[in-house]
Parts: structure tokens; sequence; C-alpha cells
């Protein structure tokens, strides 16, 4: 049995890693960390996990020290110290933040404000969005959790962008999430009366994501491709749903685009195509790893558009991070994480 450890384990991510792990047969959830509630009882923090564990939150230090694989849930800038020392001892480092997701660190030095520190360890990490770098993903000591945005428009565009069935200008990505994106610590936009009964873009043409969006594409495609990317706050807990917009190459129809998706994802565990005319919905991959897939046409028939839905919290985050482990371990991807979206 593998050890397995969380840093930042009292943020939302972390507490979803916390749930999923616990309940994984593959692996020992040995320790975990939160440099604001050291020494406390995790269940201390988050009641839901009172019957379920009493672990104690200790030092990042301990571990590194005493876990195989890190779980590293924590803003940017402060995983490449922690990956740094997961590398030197040969432990597997899964970062859900954005210190690795950019290959090219001007982009992260123009969208973070920061360069990277530890600049050689960059060259061993990998963008680990398993749809698209399964092989990769295997091999690989540090992995670059993708954001929550951009695995909803990753996936969305990836069969259309791999067969060259769309224009790589003038995409248009449309997203809405629940503020659980926001993270745990206050803030007045996720404030419950600046939400609750409210619907607002906001980071309008600057949110850190677009890098990303773009990076990814660009290499799917093969050429550069640009997006407009706007995203939306949802006044609900958790989901994305990202409407994305573009333009198919001429004589195509969506029947053949249909095809082209479905053949794509045929054997992936957890990207679902929607038969033509079903419209993909937040409520039905909630508290899933899912991502379902609808594919639309404007009314002059010259436009495709694309619905994309992830739960937040878990394909866009602690979901795929812990897909990724299972791909390293060599285990069946869905292992802990076969869920079921309610009813209702």
């Amino acid at each position: 049995m593998f050890k397995v450890g969380i840093i930042g384990a009292t943020g939302y991510v972390g507490a979803e890693l916390v749930r999923i792990l616990l309940n994984h047969p593959t692996v020992i959830l040995n320790s975990i960390s939160s440099v604001s509630y050291e020494n406390q009882n995790i269940s201390d923090i988050y009641q839901n996990l009172f019957s379920h564990t009493h672990l104690k939150l200790v030092s990042q230090e301990e571990i590194i020290e005493n876990c195989d694989i890190i779980f590293s849930a924590l803003p940017h800038g402060l995983s490449e110290d922690i990956a740094k020392k997961c590398f030197d001892n040969n432990k597997i480092c899964i970062d859900l933040g954005a210190d690795f997701r950019l290959n090219n660190e001007e982009n992260y030095k123009l969208w973070y404000g920061k360069e990277y520190k530890h600049k050689t360890l960059h060259k061993f990490s990998l963008y680990a969005l398993p749809e698209l770098n399964r092989d990769k993903i295997k091999l690989c000591k540090i992995i670059a959790n993708p954001g929550c945005y951009p695995t909803s428009i990753n996936l969305g565009l990836l069969p259309a962008l791999k067969n060259s069935l769309i224009e790589t200008n003038n995409i248009i990505c449309d997203s809405k999430s629940g503020t659980t994106g926001a993270g745990r610590g206050l803030s007045l936009k996720t404030h419950y009366p600046e939400t609750n009964e409210n619907f607002a873009p906001y980071a309008i043409g600057s949110h850190r994501h677009t890098s990303e969006i773009e990076e990814c594409l660009s290499t799917i495609a093969n050429k550069e491709v640009s997006v407009t990317f706007t995203p939306h706050l949802l006044p609900i807990n958790r989901g994305i749903l990202s409407t994305i917009y573009c333009t198919p190459k001429p004589n195509l129809n969506l029947e053949e685009i249909y095809k082209v998706y479905c053949e794509t994802y045929k054997d992936e565990p957890f990207v679902h195509v929607l038969p033509l005319g079903e419209t993909a919905s937040i409520k039905n991959i909630k508290y899933t790893n899912n991502c379902h897939i609808s594919l639309h046409l404007n009314h002059k028939k010259n436009g495709l558009i694309i619905i994309s839905t992830i739960d937040n919290m878990l394909k866009g985050a602690a979901g795929q991070a812990v897909q990724n482990m299972n791909i390293i371990l060599g285990v069946n991807e869905k292992t802990g994480l076969d869920f079921i979206a309610p009813a209702f």
C-alpha cells in the first residue's frame, strides 16, 4: 500500500482529497498538513469527517519524509520548494496549483507575477490532462494538475482541434463556476449577499487561466490557438459549465463532428459525449469525476457551440489529481472515483 499525504488539507480542494483518499482501496492516507491548523484534528475543522478519521495536521516536512505520493493543494508560488524536496527524495509530487502548468516561463511571469524558482525542475514536470498525456503521466514524478476552467474547455475542444474540425482563431469560451472555485478564504465577491440571486462575470479579459488554456489548445492543434475567455460566478457551491463558440471547417455537418467526438472519447472513463439533441448540465456531473459534452449548431448552421460541464472540485481539481495518481500507480483510473451524480 502506497502512503499518500496532502499539503494544504484544510482548503476546499484539500478537504475533497481527504474525502476521496480515505476510501481509496490502493493507498493509505498517511498524513496531512495545514499551516493555519497545525496540530489540530481534521475532523475538528470538517465535521463531516468526524466518524471517519481523526488524522492530526502535521508539518510539511513530516509529510514529505513519511509519504510516497504528496498532493500539494496550495496557491501558486508555494509548490516549487515542495516539488524540489519530493524530487530529491524520489517521491511523487502532484501539484494542484499553477506552479508547473505553464511551459513558458515568460507567460508565468506575465500572468502570475513570479519567476520560476527551480528552473531545471520544470524539465521534469508534465501538464497532466489524462486524456491528452496519459502515457507520459505514467513516467513522471512532478504532475501539474490542470486548472478547473481549462479542464472543461480543453476537453470540450480537444477532438475538434486534434482533428482540424474548426478554425483556430476567434474561439470564445464563456464559462460559469460555483463559488468553491474561489477557495475557502473570505472575500467580498464570494460573500453570500454578493453571490446569492446574482450572476456576474469577473477578471474580464485578464483571467490567469487564459494562458493555460491557450498553451494546451495550441499543443493539441500543433499551431497557435487564441481564445477569448470570460469566467462568471454562479450562486451555487460547485460545478462548471463552459459554452464554447467556434467556426467549423467548410462542408462539415454536425453529425460528422459528433462521430469524431464519440470516437475520440469512446474509451475514456470520465468523458461522455451526450446524444445529439441533449444538453450537458451541471446537475448531472455534480459530485462526480465526469465531464459531459454536448454539441450544437447555431441557427445559421455555420457556428459550432460546445457545452462542457465538470465538477470544479473533482474533475477540475481533486478528482483529476487522484485520476493522475491512479495512472502513475497502474491501477484502474476509476479506482476511488466511481461516483454517480445525485438525481436532485
